[in-house]
C-alpha cells in the first residue's frame, strides 16, 4: 500500500454521549475533518485546489470496533485528547472515488469507515468527472494496482 494520510484529530467535550463515549454520529465529523485536511490542504499543497470547489458525499459506511472515551487522563492543560485517523483512497472511477479510514484510540483500532465522493460542479449543480490532476493526486494515497 502507498502512504496513508495521517491526521491527529482533537476530541471535543461536545463529542461525548450520555455514557462518556464519543457519540457514534460524531465519528462522521472526525472522519470529515481528516478528509478535508487531505483533500483541501493536502490537495492544495500538491497544486490541486479543485476539490475545494465542489465535492459531495454519495455514501458513508462505518464499522464501530470499540468505544472511544474522552479520557481526561490523556488531556493536558495545553491539549485535549486526540485520536489518530489514517485514510487512503481505495478506489478511483471516472466520476467518483472511495476514501477508506481507520480511527485509532492510542494504538487500538476503534473504527473503520468508507466514503464515496463525487466531484461536483457547484455552478451547474451536477456531478463532474475526475480531472487528470485530481487522479494523480488521489493515486498518491491509493494501494498499488487497487484502483479502477
Amino acid at each position: 500500500m502507498s502512504d496513508r494520510f495521517v491526521y491527529h484529530c482533537t476530541l471535543r467535550w461536545s463529542d461525548l454521549d450520555a455514557y462518556g463515549h464519543i457519540n457514534n454520529s460524531r465519528f462522521l465529523t472526525l472522519y470529515e475533518e481528516a478528509r478535508v485536511a487531505l483533500m483541501f490542504a493536502g490537495g492544495r499543497a500538491w497544486g490541486v485546489g479543485s476539490f475545494a470547489d465542489g465535492v459531495v458525499i454519495s455514501r458513508h459506511e462505518i464499522d464501530y470496533v470499540r468505544p472511544v472515551e474522552y479520557a481526561l487522563g490523556r488531556a493536558t492543560a495545553e491539549a485535549a485528547p486526540t485520536v489518530r485517523i489514517e485514510l487512503w483512497v481505495e478506489e478511483i472511477r471516472g466520476a467518483s472515488f472511495t476514501v477508506a479510514y481507520e480511527l485509532f484510540d492510542g494504538d487500538v483500532l476503534a473504527s473503520r469507515a468508507r466514503s464515496v465522493l463525487v466531484p461536483f460542479d457547484l455552478t451547474r449543480q451536477r456531478p463532474r468527472r475526475i480531472t487528470p490532476e485530481e487522479r494523480t493526486f488521489l493515486l498518491t494515497y491509493a494501494p498499488q494496482g487497487g484502483v479502477a
